[in-house]
């Protein structure tokens, strides 16, 4: 069941049914007042696992080995690829995903004990990957600072990328494990356009924040880049030279692009939102992003999903590489270093 209304601060107005549940709650359409109407109030719970490092193979990203110290996420994206995450805890892709945060509280413990066994070979670590390791809760709790902390203990290298300007808060730890060549970090920028930032991604730091991240961030040392992430044909294509030329004045050194993604109810989602905010954007969108996908509204293919193909696939990929190289971006970083990787001795990992 859907809300006609866009919720405030919310990217999703409503709460599409789990697709491994066999029972759905329905609201009584007749029902008079609010009540029926899903609360977006934030509620926080305790995630309980025992581990915090995982693991991939997928050929579509540049890491095999990331931390995500919360699973959720309040920015609220409407897009959010991450959103049926939510579905393998009982819960919705919609609202349930940006207002139901499970919140790792044992990360950096967690994480410290896993650097220290001699099963762990030095890798590049993605702190992301699925959720926004600087959503703003991450102000309070601070744990991706603190996984931060413990990562330059061990001058393991890692990438970062984030939505949110708090990601400059650590750019003291960064900066360090930067002064290594083991940390670089990413600022997805979507549009420039605060209008649609607020939309779009209604809890994230506007488009200037990011910006001034960037700048922060470049500052200290830190080898930054800039992802349009996602590319929204129709919505937000028209910006890629502004937000490159504008990342490289911040101090960005590569940029990439991912193209959208909608599985599974996310597409329902995303559907909905244009009707609400861009109707009459809505065809457009929604049929390019199909000729982009061969016909289909999402390819799960690894090498297209984050792609596309056919002419106006070819036409991102050229665009992209003009804009780049006039705003002097490289097209991605130098590969991150593990040589100077060690395992602390003392106290606290004899503990372990």
């Amino acid at each position: 069941m859907f809300n006609p209304e866009p919720i405030h601060g919310r990217g999703a107005s409503s709460n599409p049914p789990n697709r491994f549940e066999r029972i759905d709650y329905v609201p009584d359409p007749d029902a008079a007042g609010d009540d029926e109407r899903p609360a977006p109030r934030t509620v926080f719970y305790r995630d309980s696992s025992r581990s915090i490092i995982a693991t991939n193979d997928s050929p579509d990203v540049p890491f095999e080995a990331s931390i995500n110290p919360y699973r959720g996420c309040e920015h609220g994206c409407v897009y959010c690829y991450a959103r049926p995450s939510h579905e393998y805890l009982g819960m919705s892709a919609g609202l349930d995903f940006e207002s139901r945060i499970l919140v790792k509280e044992d990360a950096p413990e967690l994480l410290r004990k896993e650097l220290s066994s001699p099963k762990w070979k030095p890798k590049h670590v993605a702190i992301s990957g699925v959720t926004d390791p600087y959503q703003p809760i991450e102000r309070r709790l601070e744990l991706t600072r603190r996984c931060l902390k413990v990562l330059a203990e061990f001058r393991n290298p890692v990438g970062v990328i984030s939505k949110n300007r708090l990601i400059a808060r650590d750019a003291d730890v960064l900066g360090e494990l930067a002064s290594f060549d083991a940390a670089a970090a990413y600022l997805s920028i979507t549009t420039l356009d605060p209008e649609l930032a607020r939309r779009m991604e209604p809890r994230a730091s506007t488009p200037l924040g990011r910006l001034e991240a960037v700048r922060a961030l470049a500052k200290a040392g830190v080898p930054v880049g800039v992802m349009v992430a996602p590319l929204i044909p129709g919505l937000n294509d028209h910006e890629i030279p502004g937000i490159l030329s504008a990342a490289a004045e911040a101090g960005a050194r590569t940029a990439g692009y991912v193209l959208l993604r909608l599985p599974h109810a996310v597409a329902g989602l995303f559907e909905r939102w244009l009707e609400q905010h861009y109707p009459a954007r809505k065809d457009k969108v929604l049929n390019q992003l199909r000729g982009l996908r061969g016909g289909k509204i999402y390819e799960s293919r690894f090498g297209l999903r984050m792609t596309g193909e056919g002419k106006l696939s070819d036409h991102y990929d050229a665009l992209f590489a003009v804009a780049r190289r006039r705003a002097g971006l490289d097209e991605r970083g130098g590969g991150l270093s593990t040589e100077s990787f060690r395992r602390p001795s003392g106290p606290q990992l004899e503990l372990f």
